[in-house]
């Protein structure tokens, strides 16, 4: 039997991660295995901050966001794996990251889904590879490593 996908809103993401407006990149969370898979969604707007200068004629979302969305993804899916998670203050700090590749602008109007998959653990070190898409199609994708303190 397929595990349920367990689904968090913005008020959950609030308590798991400690980023806040304007660099929460996460609108909801949809973990489909506990502390090793799921997907975030960002639903990108004309109103975020960085399409004032990204580019005023021409907004894009910066690839380093489109990173940094799905980096937050997997440190969601990993705080959210205790039940306790509300309870508890743990930050994750990037370690590294590879293998990034964009491959299409994300535009205003958008909405990107950040897949990610725990490839790999030891301790509270984790690395997961990401995909974002918007449509279907690829956007961007990195393999990150991150630290859970």
């Amino acid at each position: 039997m397929a595990e349920e996908v367990k689904v968090y809103p913005a008020e959950e993401i609030l308590k798991m991660l400690p980023h806040r407006y304007p660099f929460l990149l996460i609108d909801r969370l949809e973990v489909e295995v506990l502390g090793e898979k799921g997907t975030g969604i960002k639903n990108v707007t004309i109103n975020e901050e960085f399409f004032q200068g990204h580019f005023p004629n021409n907004p894009v979302m910066p690839g380093v966001l489109q990173i940094e969305a799905m980096a937050q993804t997997a440190g969601a899916v990993v705080v959210a794996q205790n039940e306790n998670y509300a309870n508890e203050k743990r930050n994750v700090l990037f370690m590294g990251i590879d293998g990034v590749k964009f491959r299409k602008q994300v535009k205003p109007g958008d909405q990107m889904k950040m897949h990610v998959e725990r490839i790999k653990v030891r301790r509270n070190i984790f690395v997961f590879k990401g995909v974002a898409m918007v449509d279907g199609h690829v956007v961007s994708e990195a393999e990150f490593t991150a630290m859970i303190i």
